[in-house]
């Protein structure tokens, strides 16, 4: 095989045989399918050599996207297993990797999953990369997006530790750094985390990540988007760039462990404070990925464990001994851990997250995992009223039953769970709760899979060596039979409640429902995996018991019957010999006393009896061959007395009978699938089945039992045959003949009889096509006998044809003979979807019963044999499609035959069989295609409408197989295209029948979607040929053919040059043909619009489009396909434009500085001259040439590249304003068109209507048009287009707006290389442009919409050009200043957003000079200035509603207010924008915000209140550094000092510092509990306002406090109890009767305030932990009750917490009663149950 292989692959690519991009498709595809069948079954030196050569040929400059696909998955196949291949195995060049990906990714083209790619570069590839891709590191430039994501995906991080220095330490710091510094999130920190997360796992213990730990930690808690605090304002950006989970999990693993210990206690801290979100209450877009996090994280720990204690070494690098995981570490993570899974057991999203994630917890510490969940299990068991309950302990359950059930040395008492666990399970098994029925099967199955159900009672006496635990097994094994004869109990009592009569009315369908089909799927399974695992003395009991359910009552046969029959056969097949000795005899008795009065036979429904046994028969000999053979006169005569039976439910079970017999004796299986090789025969004393508890299988040492086909077996096939298929097909012959009739009804039974015959015999001897198959299956073909298969196939096209010519309406025979078709083709003893969906559940399985830890396939028994038989069955599918024959041809040619029929279902049938047969045959395609077009030809008139329709749907295909209209193959389409588009002229195409008009919509669209670009010229460079050359002739084995002579060589690549200049004589008639099409009259509107379509795909970079089609797409532009051809014009544009040469410069020399030697960014000595500088503009021709213009933006912020490449003088340039007569042709074609008035008139009036109504856009395409235009011909067409863009300028409608910027953009872009006396970019270039701009932006001419919209136009100028015009920034910002009092709101708003643009260059970022930009700093410092009046006040700041500039000066308190408007939006503006937070300048404008924000959620519209308010939610949402939180909580100190002025309400600044404290301390949770001085300050902050006079501060304090309790920033301890039961004990003066209205009723008094204090202390302490009762609750509930019935408001605020922690509590209150003492209880249940009404 492998040889063959090789040959297949190498041979033509060394001599390019054949000279044609299939071969190498060809050669992938085998390459493929060895690999799924054999592995990687080659030598390690091949193993290279077909790496290099893939990694060659998918490096193919211009190489097909699809092909390079198909052979990049190949590649990513071949590097999958990292250990095999080490460094100096292999090594490969990054760069034309990178070039493959820059050339698709930036080429508008798809992206390709080359992301995972182990990095076998050279030592010295780092620091290539970061040469070739810093300068690209400009942070205001999509430039970083790019650089970061190739850092991403390329840099080697498993380098060794002797060459750190050459990989990540040249990187490391400068990345890291830029990550801490940057604050808000940009789309490219995504990328950064997953290459830390990468290289922390590839090199752990070889990083010191300490130091950033509390700051990955607080980024990741921000990354979760957790809602907090009051106001849930969320910046929009934290949601769309949040880090993938993946990664997270990824990097959180890896930094466990280690001598510090620091990334467990943050993990921890991050667990205790999130914990409260996973409990399943609580609810939220936010859930999925706390979900994930929860999921994946223990599967992380686990995958590193293995590696670091059950891998075998390799060469990547070990994880050093003093950062392993010690087993401390392990119980650390697990105990963090076990919280916050066992509250999303019962999550809204179901409990299938925490069910995998125990299954990991309990594989590393069962003791701590499983006792939890088994206490939430028992009791859900027990109940009835809960399911969800039930349903979600159970999957949790199937998670750790294996570590359950194997107990080990951590948790020996586990296994004595499973006995009382699977008796409580089984009230599960019920009829009227579906889920819970499936999962109770589910659960019993995974058990019973896991343990032998064999009674060890007698070992109790026998041995002597058993441990405690061991004897209490040993004892609870007896009641194994009484579990399996319960279990059949309540499967009997399922049946009988879902039989026919009992679940449908009269009228309803007698199918089986799916919800049925499940439970009997589940049921059967369950049943049969109990019999398998069972002892023979408990298989009888069982057996009996099913004998006579079965045989005392009669079943339906849809249902019930179906359920029952499915039980008999688990028996059957577990233990043949016993079960037949029982059915067979009583089955056929029972038919055979039915079936002795001769009417019976033929009547039409059937005895009930009868059916029943049949049916029963039927499954019961689904067995061992062997097995059956004894009883094969029985059944024969069964046979012949039943396969001829009038009724149809009747035969059709007789048929499944033959079909079941001949399967079991033809085929290869295996017989038994139970948990120990050999099952439990042996005697007690010599073996202890639960010894065998949870045990794998062994993989070396499986001991399959196969069925073999005997020679006594396949002889009785043959025997079977001849007695039942060769009757049937003679008399098919004939009736197709025309010799004998049938009724429709006997030949639908003669097919049904041959379907089950080819079903039952399919993949055995007697069913070869000859010489088909190349593979090995283990079965010998057999040439004397007659070959069934071909005689089948003869008599059912016979039979087809006749059919069709004479009773085209008998629709089933139809359908049975294309069934029978579709097997001919396709069936070799097993079908692909069955084998599908069999590997689908089979890896379903696998997952939820593995063992990642140890790892090396430690699977079950019957889950490694069930891979075995899928593996074998592969083999059997493998086969298809290898060669394609005559025959294969003419069934073929039927099937399209029928998919044009007159019947639609007729047609769909046969269609999906064509479309499956099409995707199995290779290059059939080609074939078949003329045939369908036949179909479409308009001078065909015999054609019906059916017949145009079925050849329709035959192009277009199924979603997911071939399609034939659009097949990648050059002769096709050239054939296909043309056809689909005369189609139009057709006599059976009606455009009045919808579905033909939406056939065509999809056939059209469907192309335009799956279309790629053909190649036209393929070529194999020489390094590939070397390579194959190399491959044939190292190592074993050798290929067949010898190397290719050079001669053979020579005739390749002549080969090769022919097929190329073919495919581009088939390109240009194709667009000729469809050219044709249009050009004719009769041709109606629809199809000339699909052919302009295809036209339009036609165009490509490689190949300039021919003459004609130019004519016709600039013509169309004055034409209703306008649409289409602005874009095809644009390309062609592209296509002819000349290329401009480049030479290098170097920057050094240009600006006379020499390059620093270490790294700097930002503004300095030697990119100055890159900045725009008004006293040094070229305005002279001189000056022009003289100056270099860099049209790149990033260039030179970061650093230079090696080599910059610039424009070359103008006169090294192509020729500008060429005359007519040197233009090439296809440039006239378009200078004559656009140098014709007429055309420029009629175009753009076109263009300058408006297309919807207010829904104009500025279209890029026209934009793309016209800056073609400009730059191809340069200012030829100016004079004609100048007084058209005088005019529109002066209209003011907004669709001639459009028009005018669309050209005026096209202009300004295309001018590129102009000469000086023309113009043109880089700010320099365009400084007349900028100074234009900058004349008077804002000057309120023509209201406020114009001067918003020329700020608009200004800052997209300015953010262009980044960093390099900072003079034009200060002049801008200067100019603005005075005009921050605007009025308007959109000049403001606008303004603010301009000020995030001017302060965006002044970062702070690591390795950067300070900006020569304007700085945040100065310009606060200056607004404050002007702020005074406002800061300085006390009186409330109202939003003077003085709109309309009003005569006169207004004062300064309301010019403040108006620039403080516009300062707010520029806050908000740059909340989501800037890369840092200028923390310490907003600080100095906190005070002011914290005095207008509102604290009432009214939406009373008031702008200034509103946006103060998004404000402080933005700004408490940032990202601080250590550093910065002691300036914070100073500010928000001096805040909460405001003295308070009676009748102010500057109570609310106090109340408003709270409520950013909670949000700011949660987004910044680790970096401030790393400072122990800030949790002190904020502590401090949070009790003194506690004790604040305004009650509603007070009860936000205690919100707060709980808050920060809940996520355990602040503790509970023992100080902080004291001082509030201290508080609480504060005397309240004594009542005096006083005089009604008296004033002083007002005021409360201080001691009020401090006992009011005291209690809401206590309340915040219990509302903290709503989930559970903490040691110290009970005292404080005790303390809290005697404050009952003191004055207001402390009687509300206890009733309040008393009622809350009644409702949180309600649910567990059971367990958490354990918590209290009785007398506790006593007061608590006074309290919390409301006194009686009457009382």
């Amino acid at each position: 095989m492998q040889s063959y292989f090789l040959t297949l692959l190498c041979s033509p690519l060394a001599q390019l045989k054949i000279p044609d991009d299939d071969i190498i498709r060809r050669g992938g595809a085998e390459e493929n399918r060895y690999m799924r069948l054999y592995g990687r079954k080659f030598s390690k030196e091949d193993h290279v050599l077909f790496i290099k050569l893939l990694y060659e040929l998918v490096t193919i400059p211009r190489l097909e996207i699809s092909m390079m696909q198909g052979l990049a998955r190949l590649l990513i196949n071949l590097l999958k297993k990292r250990e095999l291949l080490s460094r100096e195995d292999l090594e490969l060049n990054w760069r034309p990797l990178y070039e493959l990906h820059d050339r698709i990714l930036f080429s508008k083209t798809e992206h390709l999953g080359l992301n995972w790619f182990p990095k076998y570069f050279s030592e010295s590839a780092t620091q290539e990369m970061l040469d070739e891709w810093r300068p690209l590191l400009c942070p205001f430039d999509v430039t970083m997006q790019r650089a970061i994501s190739y850092f991403e995906l390329f840099l080697p991080t498993t380098l060794p530790p002797e060459l750190h220095h050459k990989g990540f330490k040249l990187w490391f710091d400068e990345l890291i750094s830029l990550w801490v510094s940057v604050q808000n999130l940009p789309s490219w920190e995504v990328h950064l985390v997953s290459l830390f997360a990468r290289l922390a796992n590839d090199n752990i213990g070889y990083i010191d990540w300490d130091p950033y730990i509390p700051k990955i930690f607080t980024r990741i808690l921000r990354s979760l988007n957790l809602p907090v605090g009051t106001s849930q304002m969320m910046v929009p950006r934290y949601v769309t760039n949040a880090y993938d989970i993946s990664h997270v999990v990824l990097w959180v693993s890896s930094l466990l462990g280690g001598p510090s210990k620091q990334a467990q206690a943050q993990l921890s801290g991050l667990f205790n404070s999130i914990a409260s979100f996973f409990h399943p209450s609580n609810h939220g877009r936010w859930l999925m990925k706390l979900m994930k996090l929860l999921q994946r994280l223990p599967a992380s720990v686990v995958r590193r464990l293995h590696r670091e204690r059950y891998r075998k070494p390799t060469w990547l690098t070990p994880i050093p001994d003093s950062h392993k995981l010690t087993e401390e570490d392990i119980t650390d993570f697990v105990e963090s851990m076990i919280q916050p899974v066992l509250l999303a057991m019962f999550s809204k999203t179901g409990s299938l997250d925490a069910a995998q994630a125990l299954q990991n917890l309990a594989l590393m510490r069962p003791e701590l995992v499983i006792p939890p969940v088994l206490e939430k299990t028992y009791p859900a068991l027990e109940t009835l009223t809960e399911p969800h309950q039930l349903t979600a302990t159970l999957s949790c359950m199937i998670g750790v039953a294996r570590s359950l059930v194997s107990g080990g040395h951590r948790f020996p008492e586990g296994p004595t769970h499973m006995l009382p666990l699977l008796m409580r399970a089984l009230p599960g098994v019920d009829p009227n709760d579906f889920s819970k029925c499936m999962i109770t099967f589910q659960f019993i199955a995974t058990f019973v899979t896991l343990v032998p159900l064999v009674d060890c009672s007698s070992a109790l006496h026998e041995r002597t060596d058993l441990t405690e635990v061991e004897r209490e097994m040993c004892s609870a094994s007896a009641e194994f039979e009484d579990f399996v004869l319960q279990f059949m109990d309540r499967c009997f009592a399922l049946i009988d409640s879902s039989t026919l009569e009992q679940t449908r009315e009269e009228t309803e369908t007698e199918k089986m429902t799916h919800l049925e089909s499940l439970v009997e799927l589940g049921l059967s399974s369950t049943f049969s995996t109990i019999l398998t695992q069972c002892s023979l003395d408990i298989f009888k009991v069982a057996l009996d018991k099913v004998f006579n359910f079965a045989t005392t009552n009669i079943f339906e046969t849809r249902v019930s019957g179906r359920m029952v029959a499915d039980m008999c056969r688990a028996a059957s097949k577990c233990k043949s010999a016993e079960s037949l000795k029982k059915f067979v005899p009583h089955c056929c008795n029972a038919i055979n006393q039915i079936a002795v009065n001769e009417e019976v036979l033929n009547e039409e429904e059937l005895d009930k009896e009868l059916l029943w046994n049949l049916q029963l028969l039927s499954e019961v000999t689904r067995v061992d061959g062997d097995k059956v053979l004894p009883y094969r006169s029985e059944l024969v005569q069964i046979l012949q007395l039943t396969l001829h039976l009038k009724c149809k439910q009747g035969y059709t079970l007789a048929c499944n009978l033959l079909h079941h017999i001949l399967r079991s004796s033809a085929l290869i299986y295996p017989t038994e699938y139970c948990s120990v090789p050999g099952g439990f025969r042996q005697p007690i004393s010599d073996y202890l089945p639960i010894k065998d508890w949870g045990r794998p299988g062994d993989l070396w040492n499986l001991d399959i039992r196969w069925h073999v086909p005997s020679v006594e077996e396949t002889s009785f096939v043959f025997y079977l045959l001849d007695l039942i298929l060769q009757p049937e097909l003679q008399r098919l012959q004939r009736f197709a003949q025309g010799e004998q009739d049938m009724s429709r009804d006997d030949v639908l039974q003669s097919l049904t009889i041959v379907q089950h015959c080819l079903l039952g015999a399919g993949g055995s001897t007697a069913w070869s096509i000859l010489d088909e198959t190349t593979l090995y299956t283990g079965t010998e073909y057999d040439k004397s006998r007659e070959n069934y298969r071909d005689a089948v196939c003869g008599v059912m096209r016979q039979l087809l044809h006749y059919i069709l010519e004479h009773s085209e309406d008998d629709t089933k025979s139809l359908f049975s003979i294309i069934k029978i078709i579709s097997d001919l083709l396709h069936f070799k003893g097993s079908h692909k979807h069955e084998f599908d969906s069999r590997w689908k559940s089979f890896n379903l399985v696998k997952k939820s019963m593995e063992n990642r830890l140890h790892g090396r396939k430690q699977h079950i028994r019957a889950l490694l044999i069930d891979r075995v038989m899928l593996q074998h069955e592969l083999r059997k599918l493998t086969m298809e499609g290898c060669q394609y024959r005559s025959i294969h041809q003419e069934l073929m040619k039927d099937l399209l035959r029928l998919s044009t029929s007159t019947y639609s279902q007729v047609r769909s049938r046969a269609q999906s069989v064509l479309f499956t047969a099409l995707g199995t045959y290779n290059f059939c395609c080609r074939d078949l295609i003329p045939h369908v077009l036949e179909f479409l030809n308009p001078d065909n008139g015999s054609v019906t409408q059916q017949q145009f329709k079925g050849a329709l749907y035959c192009l277009l295909g199924n979603h997911s197989g071939v399609c034939l209209a659009n097949l990648h193959d050059w002769e096709c389409i050239a054939l296909t295209w043309p056809a689909v588009v005369r189609s139009g002229l057709s006599s059976a195409m009606s455009l009045e029948k919808p579905s033909i008009v939406r056939l065509f919509d999809d056939l059209a669209d469907k192309i335009h979607r799956q279309y790629e670009t053909i190649g036209i010229d393929f070529s194999v460079p020489a390094e590939c040929c070397a390579v194959a050359k190399q491959l044939m002739i190292t190592g074993n084995p050798f290929p067949k053919d010898p190397v290719p002579s050079e001669e053979e060589a020579a005739e390749g690549l002549k080969r090769q040059a022919t097929k190329n200049s073919e495919s581009v004589e088939k390109y240009k008639q194709l667009i000729g043909d469809l050219l044709g099409c249009i050009n004719n009259r009769n041709m109606p509107w629809k199809f000339e619009h699909i052919a302009i379509g295809f036209l339009s795909l036609l165009l490509r970079d490689d190949h300039q489009l021919p003459p004609p089609a130019i004519t016709f797409f600039v013509k169309s532009l004055n034409h209703d396909s306008l649409y289409v051809a602005i874009s095809a014009v644009a390309g062609i544009m592209k296509q002819i434009k000349r290329s401009h040469k480049k030479v290098p410069v170097s920057p050094s020399e240009l600006c006379g500085v020499k390059e620093l030697s270490d790294m700097v960014a930002g503004d300095r000595q030697d990119n100055q001259w890159l900045q725009y500088n008004s006293s040094n503009l070229p305005r002279t021709q001189q000056d022009w040439d003289g100056c270099v213009f860099v049209e790149k933006t990033h260039w030179g912020y970061y650093s230079w590249p090696r080599k910059l490449l610039m424009y070359a003088p103008q006169e090294e340039q192509p020729k500008h304003n060429l005359t007519r007569e040197e233009m090439t042709e296809r440039e006239q074609i378009i200078f004559d068109h656009f140098s014709d008035p007429v055309f420029i008139n009629q175009f753009i009036e076109f263009l300058s209507l408006e297309d919807r109504k207010g829904k104009d856009k500025f279209s890029p395409r026209r934009f793309c048009l016209f800056k073609g235009l400009f730059r191809n011909f340069s200012d030829a067409f100016l004079p004609l287009l100048q007084p058209h863009m005088e005019r529109l300028v002066a209209d003011s409608h907004e669709s001639k707006q459009r028009c005018v910027a669309e050209i005026i953009s096209g202009l300004i872009r295309g001018c590129k290389h102009w000469r000086y006396s023309k113009e043109s970019r880089d700010p320099r270039k365009l400084h007349w442009l900028f100074e234009m701009l900058m004349e008077s932006p804002v000057n309120g001419e023509g209201g406020s919409f114009v001067d918003a919209c020329r700020l608009y136009v200004l800052q997209g100028g300015l953010a262009q050009q980044e960093w390099r015009v900072p003079e034009l920034l200060h002049r801008l910002l200067q100019y603005l200043e005075p005009k921050l009092t605007q009025v308007y709101k959109n000049v403001r708003e606008r303004i603010g957003s301009v000020l995030t643009y001017i302060f965006m260059i002044d970062v702070n970022l690591p390795y950067t000079q300070p900006t020569t930009s304007p700085r945040i700093s100065d310009f606060t410092d200056r607004i404050l200035l002007q702020l005074k009046p406002l800061t300085e006040g006390d009186e409330e700041i109202q939003n003077h509603v003085t709109e309309e500039n009003e005569v006169g000066v207004q004062d300064e308190r309301t010019q403040a207010i108006k620039l403080l408007k516009t300062v707010l939006k520029w806050l908000i503006s740059s909340a989501g924008r800037s890369f840092s937070t200028a923390v310490p300048e907003q600080l100095q404008l906190l005070p002011l915000l914290f005095k207008i924000a509102p604290v009432e959620n009214d939406d009373s519209y008031d702008e200034l209140k509103r946006d103060a308010k998004t404000c402080l939610s933005l700004m408490s949402q940032g990202l601080l550094y250590p550093e910065q939180i002691p300036m914070v909580l100073r500010a928000l100190q001096e805040a909460s000092y405001l003295a308070p002025i009676a009748g102010s309400s500057s109570w609310h600044a106090r109340y408003t510092v709270l409520t950013y404290l909670q949000i700011m301390v949660f987004y910044n949770l680790f970096t401030f509990m790393s400072d122990q001085k800030a949790v002190n300050n904020v502590r401090a902050l949070v009790i003194r306002l506690l004790e604040d006079e305004q009650l509603e501060v007070r009860e936000m304090a205690a919100t707060t406090l709980s808050g920060f309790l809940q996520c355990n920033f602040l503790s509970m301890d023992a100080p902080m109890q004291a001082h509030f039961e201290a508080l609480c004990k504060t005397c309240l003066p004594k009542k005096r009767k006083r005089d009604l209205g008296s004033i002083v009723d007002t005021i409360p008094s201080a001691d009020l305030v401090r006992r009011h204090a005291g209690v809401l202390g206590l309340s915040a302490c219990i509302l903290s932990s709503p989930y559970d009762v903490p040691t110290w609750m009970p005292q404080l509930l005790m303390d809290l009750s005697a404050h009952l019935n003191d004055t207001q408001p402390i009687e509300m605020t206890v009733k309040k917490t008393l009622s809350n922690f009644r409702r949180t509590h309600h649910d567990n209150w059971q367990q958490h009663k354990q918590q209290f003492t009785d007398d506790q209880l006593l007061v608590l249940t006074d309290l919390l149950v409301s006194p009686c009404y009457y009382a």
